[in-house]
């Protein structure tokens, strides 16, 4: 998985074939009853299928607001977009996409409010077009995946985000997982970037 110093679950896949990806979003309230964002993370690598992580996560809750995507390689993926209050499942479209940036796209139990970021629903938008655009009816690949994440439209607030004067958010690294293969590719700094290391991960 990538994760940071210390931190026990994040981005990732295991060798199960389940895969699982973060999107952070802001929102009022916390459940201390409920699983840390990055011990949820952990559960979905602790599982065997996507069907055993949704029902951990369903059955015990997330604590604080969150956008988790969990795959496996025979029923593809779902997205859990997460409140303290409730988590809301959103499947794959016709096409077999989940898609989902740093803001509530659905609507939560009463009283859940997120913090938008004024730039997450034009990405959200983006990246949608761009896998439209690149899908025309065959599973993406690799270097489609690779190429989606370099895009700069909107820059420096776009798909590939550029760190500011005015706000310090950028992107640190890429990932393109493919869960049959069970490998995932990864690109350390921004996708664009000549310089930085590229890593495989293999569980």
């Amino acid at each position: 998985m990538m994760t940071e110093a210390g931190i026990i679950g994040k981005i990732g896949l295991n060798s199960s074939s389940v895969g699982v990806t973060l999107n952070a979003i802001k929102a009022h309230g916390v459940d201390f009853a409920k699983l840390p964002c990055h011990l949820a993370l952990r559960t979905v690598l602790n599982s065997t299928s996507r069907a055993e992580a949704v029902e951990k996560l369903m059955r015990v809750g997330v604590a604080s607001a969150c956008h988790i995507t969990v795959a496996d390689a025979t029923t593809g993926g779902v997205g859990l977009e997460c409140s303290a209050q409730d988590i809301v499942q959103m499947p794959m479209s016709d096409q077999g996409v989940c898609t989902h940036s740093n803001h509530f796209v659905n609507t939560h139990a009463e009283g859940v409010v997120g913090v938008n970021m004024k730039d997450s629903p034009l990405r959200l938008d983006r990246i949608r077009s761009l896998i439209a655009q690149e899908q025309r009816g065959t599973e993406p690949s690799f270097e489609v995946i690779e190429r989606i994440l370099k895009d700069e439209e909107g820059y420096p607030e776009s798909i590939c985000r550029m760190a500011t004067e005015k706000s310090p958010l950028e992107t640190l690294f890429s990932i393109c997982m493919d869960l049959g293969g069970m490998k995932a590719k990864v690109k350390m700094g921004r996708p664009v970037n000549l310089v930085g290391e590229k890593v495989e991960l293999r569980p």
